[in-house]
């Protein structure tokens, strides 16, 4: 089985995005449910994969960054509201038995994606 996972980067500063609150949810129909919640470490990464054994399944779904929090807490002058505060990836996941990494470029005026491996 595959597994799916995520990084942030903080290209303001040139580092890894560490304390970054992210949360996966699942989308069905209409509905969105949380599917698990962590705080980025030291490098920016998870310490754990978001999703992998049987509770990587095709579908859709979305990762959401706290990534005005996290600008805020690095002392960062934000105007109100903030242009950039909760990042919303939506993405799908096709074949479970990949690995599915989405990671998260970001500074407080834009952000961007890509699927990694």
């Amino acid at each position: 089985m595959g597994k799916l996972s995520t990084h942030v980067l903080d290209v303001t500063q040139g580092r890894p995005g560490a304390g970054v609150l992210v949360e996966l949810y699942v989308v069905e129909a209409t509905q969105r449910t949380l599917v698990c919640s962590t705080v980025t470490n030291a490098d920016g990464r998870c310490d754990a994969p978001l999703l992998q054994g049987e509770a990587m399944r095709a579908g859709q779904y979305e990762l959401v960054f706290g990534a005005g929090d996290y600008f805020a807490a690095q002392g960062v002058k934000l105007p109100e509201p903030r242009f950039v505060d909760r990042v919303i990836i939506a993405f799908g996941i096709a074949d479970p038995s990949q690995n599915y990494h989405v990671p998260l470029v970001v500074s407080p005026w834009s952000y961007s994606t890509y699927r990694g491996s």
